[in-house]
Formats: structure tokens, sequence, C-alpha cells
């Protein structure tokens, strides 16, 4: 399942089970929807731990970091990536594609929290 919440300052992908034939499809057209947000926002994905893109899928998910980067950058206030597996060290991956803050975590609310965080912080 691939939902995308983009409505309000988190807004919140979601690739997690119960998983579907098509979900490879909602998820990188989920990318492209986050690549043409006009206003700043917060950024949180939850995914389930299911394996990787096809690499057709990989492919173009590596050149929408590309083609957004300077956008997401500008726009994006923080990513949280909310996976079974997630570790300081996947954070320090993401970092490396962009200027904002990056953290990963098991926990959704925690998630939630620090992107909150990062809000106010821009806010205040």
């Amino acid at each position: 399942m691939v939902h995308l919440d983009a409505e309000g300052t988190v807004v919140t992908l979601r690739f997690h089970a119960p998983y579907a034939d098509g979900d490879e499809r909602a998820y990188l057209d989920a990318l492209e929807a986050i690549g043409a947000i006009e206003r700043p926002f917060a950024l949180m994905t939850v995914f389930g731990g299911r394996g990787g893109l096809s690499q057709p899928g990989e492919r173009e998910q590596a050149l929408w970091f590309k083609r957004t980067r300077a956008r997401m950058d500008r726009l994006c206030l923080a990513l949280a990536i909310v996976r079974p597996d997630a570790s300081p060290e996947m954070a320090t991956v993401f970092r490396k594609l962009w200027s904002f803050p990056v953290f990963a975590t098991t926990d959704e609310e925690e998630a939630r929290q620090r992107l909150q965080q990062e809000l106010e912080r821009h806010d205040g």
C-alpha cells in the first residue's frame, strides 16, 4: 500500500503492507507529487521493510533525487524516515543528498515529534 498525505505542514508518504502489484509505480508517482509541492513542508516517510525497488524503479528514484535536489533543499525543512530497520547510518546516507535535517527512527510518534520541533524552529 502506498499513500501520500500532502495536506498540512507535515507531508507523509507511506509504503507498507498490504503490498500490491502497482505499489512501485504509486511510490514513484508520490515522489513526483512531493517534488511538485510549492510551499515549505516537513516530510515523513513510513516504510514497512519490504525489499527494494526494481532496477528501473531504482533508476527513476535516483533521477528524481537529482532532478528535485535544489527544490527539496529550498522547501523541505526536515525529513524523518520511519522503518523497522532504521539506524543512524541510514540517515547519514540521506544527509549526503540534502542540506536539511534528516533522521531515521523505528517509531512514528518520535518522528512526528522531531519534525514538529524542526517546524517550530523555523517558525520561531
